[in-house]
């Protein structure tokens, strides 16, 4: 039985200095425009304090009185309302992420009280999502298997036989039935929907924590709306341009750099039989990926190997699973895989947003290019990243240019980051970090895997975070942690 595991990605308009204006003819009401309705959530959310609501918005913010699109929002209110400072907007990652039940699982993981009792958390599936209005490619079940990242492109060949792939995916997301949400499902749409969240919820500035993707979402938010951030905590960031063609390529760069945390893992423990020292964990991912490539086992073929050990790393928690996963497919056997819902439209509304944020080269030589580099920089993804995907056959028009990351505007952001995150790595957070200048502060913590606060349970970056939700105090400057042990 053929498996899915296509990769997941946890699961970052130029800035202006009026916080009414957003762009020219864009305006943003200060004042809640429409009554929301709060009421239970969609059966697939379980969390049972978490109240729902839907919002309409404008499909095109440059014309507000045109075509409306809904966006589906949830609150998990304080339930201290007297400690109750304001609304910390969330967004776990993505793009192509739901986060609708995303107060809850932070509430679940560990949020502190002091943070609960002092905001309305509030979450939403962001515009082409889910539960809000949502986009298709119309993917088929084979291309939902083969996942967001290409084949693994061994030479120039490889990558100029996956472009007939990759025009395909492009083709069919331009010409669904959502294709007319093509052209404005973006990053700073998305921003704008924020805002009228907040104006909806009738307070005159938002607090934020956002993951992953979301870090680049609340920069944008705060580049165009810098009058109306309140506290932003950026969690695993993206570099300051988001998911361009130069963060595709670093994904390989990041599982490098994460990838000794589990050679290390695996060598500890005998029982696994993947080798006695990191290094011999290495030379069994090769070998493995070579006989996968060879002979797949119950359909896993190199590339999905090479897939899965990038998704596995994203946690601590699933390194177990990674290396009897690893033991199975060296002994022939069936892997256990994580499970999957909503796939098409996930990697659709990424597709959408990654592709439409930022212009990505239109050459095969470009590709080629990139992999034959990062073949020999990351040898273990590098292949794959840096080849051919359907951003390169996206239509060419943009309806406006990307959101201009910088230092203007209050220094009111909190940078947190892993030193060894696979999915968004310490270089692309560093670039961010100088792109923001005095607006930011940045914590990093001596761990590896994609998302810290709170799951991480590092007490120096879970103070330093919590210590500036709850009181509005940043260290005094950017912050080592060191590593903690586990108890």
């Amino acid at each position: 039985m053929r498996r899915t595991l296509a990769l997941t990605f946890a699961l970052a308009a130029t800035a202006v200095a009026a916080t009414t204006t957003v762009m020219p003819g864009v305006s943003v009401a200060a004042t809640p425009d429409t009554g929301l309705r709060w009421g239970s959530c969609p059966e697939t959310i379980t969390a049972p304090r978490l109240k729902c609501a839907t919002l309409e918005v404008p499909l095109d913010h440059r014309h507000p009185d045109g075509r409306r699109i809904d966006l589906t929002i949830s609150r998990l209110a304080s339930e201290k309302p007297a400690q109750r400072r304001g609304v910390l907007v969330t967004n776990p990652g993505g793009p192509g992420g739901p986060g609708l039940s995303f107060p809850a699982d932070l509430a679940a993981s560990g949020l502190p009280r002091a943070v609960l009792d002092s905001y309305d958390i509030i979450g939403f599936d962001p515009r082409g999502v889910g539960n809000s209005t949502p986009v298709t490619c119309d993917l088929t079940r084979e291309q939902q298997e083969r996942g967001n990242f290409a084949p693994y492109a061994h030479t120039d060949a490889d990558v100029a036989r996956e472009a007939g792939h990759a025009r395909k995916i492009a083709k069919q997301c331009a010409t669904s039935k959502t294709s007319w949400m093509l052209p404005h499902t973006t990053t700073a749409n998305t921003a704008r929907d924020m805002d009228r969240i907040r104006a909806a919820l009738g307070e005159r500035k938002l607090s934020y924590l956002g993951m992953s993707y979301g870090t680049y979402l609340g920069a944008a938010y705060a580049a165009m709306f810098p009058g109306r951030g309140d506290r932003i905590v950026l969690d695993s960031n993206l570099g300051p341009d988001g998911y361009d063609v130069t963060a595709m390529r670093e994904f390989a760069r990041g599982m490098e750099d994460r990838f000794p945390d589990f050679a290390e893992f695996a060598a500890a423990r005998p029982e696994y039989g993947l080798g006695s020292t990191p290094e011999q964990v290495r030379a069994k991912y090769d070998e493995l990926v070579e006989r996968l490539d060879a002979k797949p086992v119950d359909g896993i073929d190199g590339m999905m190997l090479r897939g899965m050990t990038f998704e596995y790393l994203y946690s601590d928690a699933t390194l177990p699973l990674l290396a009897k996963n690893w033991q199975a497919l060296d002994n022939g056997r069936p892997v256990t895989a994580l499970p999957r819902t909503g796939l098409e439209n996930a990697m659709a509304s990424r597709f959408h947003v990654v592709c439409g944020d930022t212009r990505w080269p239109g050459k095969i030589r470009d590709y080629q290019r990139n992999a034959a580099v990062d073949r020999v920089k990351y040898p273990m993804l590098g292949g794959s990243t840096a080849s051919v995907n359907p951003c390169a056959y996206w239509p060419r028009e943009r309806v406006e240019p990307p959101v201009e990351i910088g230092d203007r505007g209050p220094s009111n952001m909190l940078l947190v980051q892993n030193e060894r995150d696979p999915g968004t790595p310490l270089a692309g957070a560093k670039k961010l970090r100088q792109a923001l200048g005095q607006r930011a502060t940045m914590v990093t913590a001596d761990g590896g895997g994609h998302g810290v606060y709170p799951f991480a349970r590092n007490s120096c970056v879970d103070d330093a975070v919590t210590t500036f939700l709850t009181d509005g105090q940043r260290p005094a400057g950017d912050l080592a942690c060191a590593a903690e042990p586990e108890e």
